[in-house]
């Protein structure tokens, strides 16, 4: 019970905030994730869904080694690692390096890349290349009623978090399209809940008027345009680290960790001066058998 309950936890309000790794390592969240839901994790196994819901909610760059994160929570270490094989298994992390494209530096970073929405092998494929397949922004409505947008999901949500800015079905539709805005400009749930709940006046008269105030007045700036080059990545098995092409590393494990032998190599080619040279070695010996013979 304690592993089912684990999962919609955060730390107690007494605990100290989740340590960061050092500058350039650390969590990194995979792209086109769809909106975060009370039912992410309910494919996996109590432990691994406790993991990875405490995971999905902590800032990029934040430190989710082994060591770290068992002095957080409640598995030893030896439970942990075994779960984030699961977690890479099941399509939800990926452990690798990355060098970025015109950053002048000869360092490869490690990198662990997690994502809320599952992806297959081919995704992975896809992402380490620079080439990610676009999701569709609008999750499946789990009970077969009217599909919600991301924008109005976090409107309607906001209440619960900021009493004060609860809005009705009308303005969280109304309001919804000026979100959506911010979202094609990169901005993530937590910038935009910073942006609408801090510095609220008391008491706020009009949650709506607000709202619609700030998501017009603090817009962000549109993106700037992408790098010509994306990052070179490259991803690592699961158990044995060994670098790899992604499609050789399904579910993030190598041959040899899946208990497949080693392809054997073909012999190296013998260039073109040592294959006459065979040749005539070949021919000389007949001529000699010929002349022995006769």
């Amino acid at each position: 019970m304690a592993e089912a309950n684990l999962s919609g936890t955060f730390l107690p309000a007494h605990a100290s905030p989740h340590p960061m790794a050092n500058p350039g390592y650390g969590k990194r969240s995979a792209p086109d994730q769809l909106p975060r839901t009370a039912h992410d994790f309910a494919h996996l196994p109590p432990r691994e869904a406790a993991v990875a819901a405490y995971i999905d909610r902590l800032p990029t760059g934040a430190d989710i080694s082994v060591k770290t994160l068992a002095k957080t929570l409640p598995y030893g270490q030896c439970a942990l690692r075994t779960a984030l094989n699961n977690l890479q298994r099941t399509g939800h992390l990926r452990r690798g390096r990355e060098h970025l494209a015109d950053s002048g530096s000869p360092r490869w970073i490690t990198r662990t890349w997690f994502s809320r929405t599952a992806r297959d092998d081919d995704w992975w494929a896809a992402f380490t290349r620079g080439d990610v397949p676009k999701e569709s922004p609008e999750p499946p409505d789990r009970q077969g009623g009217p599909t919600r947008s991301r924008a109005y999901i976090l409107l309607a949500a906001l209440g619960r978090a900021t009493p004060a800015l609860s809005l009705s079905a009308k303005a969280c539709a109304d309001l919804a399209p000026l979100l959506t805005e911010w979202f094609a400009r990169g901005a993530t749930d937590e910038h935009v809940l910073q942006a609408l709940t801090a510095g609220l006046p008391t008491p706020v008269h009009s949650p709506a008027a607000l709202v619609r105030n700030r998501l017009t007045s603090k817009l962000p700036p549109e993106p700037a345009p992408a790098a010509t080059r994306p990052p070179l990545r490259v991803l690592e098995c699961a158990k044995c680290g060994a670098p790899g092409r992604p499609e050789a590393l399904p579910g993030g494990v190598c041959g040899p960790c899946r208990g497949e032998a080693e392809p054997t190599r073909p012999a190296t080619p013998l260039s073109p001066s040592a294959v006459h040279a065979r040749v005539a070695e070949l021919r000389a010996a007949c001529r000699s058998r010929e002349r022995t013979t006769t």
